[in-house]
């Protein structure tokens, strides 16, 4: 705050054409991966060590309703674009190699993510993490409003390696478009370091920095340090911890950067997770399963260090679902936003908000205007300083191929339906009400509360998607 000071003063009196800029917020995103429903302790799970998270919500607003999506791709579309994920083609797997013979999905160049905006508005902006929005060399971050991107392009990568290891494998490193060879340099790190050197180099002008962290995605690799402080617990809840752990203390370093430098009054900092913890199908999901692998791995190489992984080890509470569902544990997460120079400390919301809510609210705090496209996020203002104000979102839909999730009030409608010609088309309907939400499925029981959600979603689609 000091530094800020006497930069602006010297801004006025020297005309420096900067002094208007100076007087925008840093932002700062931190952006877990597949950090479950009430993965920190100050939501709860008393046997985590989030420190870092806690502080957080010590000084900021805590949500207890906030929503993602149920998978990687869209989470990350609908953070960066304020919009449903749809809308920029992002309703399926991205393309996540950028050598790959054929071109894959990726996210339109026609939408204007977050970092475009800002920077429109003076901001420096740089993404350090995972992108996982198309891994194509003409699309992603720095075609895309990102002065500087270091990561990987698509979904995971051994954090040693830097490789890829499902199916035939493949290397994902790179500063921009040009690949990066590091191996033996444990990645999460490598994302905190840039982070930290890119706050210091941008110190004295407005930045916008999306800490798209891969932890604690699979495979899980926690310091030894950390793993070393679970030895009571099972698995699979021991190695996830630790790795929640390892998240936690990478954000910390972020955090304490920002107090050196006297910045974190005047910069924003956000954390969400990008949907619920992961749940694996079987033992074998963490092996190489092929010969002559383009990691140089042997078959049967497992990447994960836990023992049982089986089922994730997150912590839903009440809650049912995981990762890759439309149940609350796959797309509630925890969420928190702090601004100590302007928004209120200590507070708790339980108001419904989503990730697609970021980009108007950031905007709106920085004083850049917003883009000419329709947004679907609302700005958070309201509810952050009122826990009296209405959830901006009555009702709440997320889509991820041909099958999706409505919700109004307490009753949630699942569709699913095949990709293919003829699929059939199915519906569940569930009750988020009472101690043991999600678990029955009302469909039968409830015809006339069935019909009149499909129809409420038919004309919510109708007004949201026109053709």
């Amino acid at each position: 705050m000091f530094l800020r000071s006497v930069h602006w003063i010297c801004a006025l009196c020297f005309g420096m054409p900067w002094a208007q800029a100076e007087e925008k917020p840093n932002v700062v995103i931190f952006f877990t991966d597949d950090q479950g429903t009430l993965d920190a302790r100050c939501y709860g799970s008393k046997h985590l060590i989030t420190p870092s998270l806690d502080k957080l919500a010590a000084t900021g607003t805590r949500f207890t309703q906030a929503y993602a999506h149920s998978f990687c791709c869209p989470s990350r579309a609908a953070l960066l674009t304020g919009r449903h994920p749809q809308r920029g083609n992002v309703n399926s797997w991205v393309q996540g190699d950028m050598r790959a013979v054929e071109k894959g999905i990726n996210m339109d160049l026609a939408e204007v993510t977050l970092a475009e905006a800002l920077k429109a508005g003076g901001y420096r902006t740089a993404l350090f993490g995972k992108w996982h929005l198309g891994a194509h060399p003409d699309h992603g971050p720095t075609r895309q409003g990102f002065d500087e991107f270091f990561g990987i392009r698509g979904g995971f990568v051994e954090n040693h390696t830097h490789f890829f290891l499902q199916g035939d494998g493949f290397h994902d490193l790179y500063e921009g478009t040009r690949e990066i060879w590091a191996k033996g340099r444990y990645f999460p790190q490598m994302t905190i370091d840039r982070a930290n050197r890119f706050i210091e180099q941008n110190k004295k002008r407005p930045f916008f920095i999306y800490l798209a962290l891969n932890t604690p995605h699979y495979p899980e690799q926690p310091t030894k340090e950390h793993l070393a402080k679970f030895a009571h617990l099972e698995e699979p809840r021991r190695t996830y911890s630790a790795f929640v752990h390892t998240t936690d203390d990478l954000i910390g370093q972020v955090m304490k950067k920002l107090d050196a430098l006297g910045l974190r009054e005047d910069t924003i900092l956000i954390f969400m997770s990008d949907n619920g913890h992961q749940s694996y199908q079987s033992y074998d999901f963490f092996q190489v399963k092929i010969d002559n692998h383009r990691s140089g791995y042997h078959k049967g190489h497992r990447f994960s260090v836990g023992d049982r992984p089986n089922d994730g080890g997150g912590n839903t509470g009440k809650w049912t679902g995981h990762k890759g569902t439309f149940f609350e544990g796959g797309i509630r997460v925890p969420a928190i936003i702090s601004y100590t120079a302007k928004l209120p400390q200590g507070q708790v919301r339980h108001q419904a908000v989503t990730a697609m809510d970021w980009y108007p609210t950031i905007l709106e705090l920085c004083g850049v205007k917003p883009p000419k496209k329709k947004l679907d996020g609302r700005s958070l203002l309201p509810v952050i300083r009122s826990a009296k104000a209405p959830s901006p979102h009555p009702t709440l839909y997320f889509q991820w191929q041909n099958n999706w999730a409505f919700r109004k009030g307490d009753w949630k409608l699942i569709r699913k339906k095949g990709r293919w010609e003829g699929a059939r088309e199915r519906f569940w309907l569930y009750s988020l009400a009472g101690d043991e939400p999600e678990t029955h499925d009302y469909a039968k029981e409830k015809p006339e509360v069935l019909k009149e959600m499909i129809q409420l979603q038919a004309e919510w689609s109708a007004k949201a998607f026109p053709q």
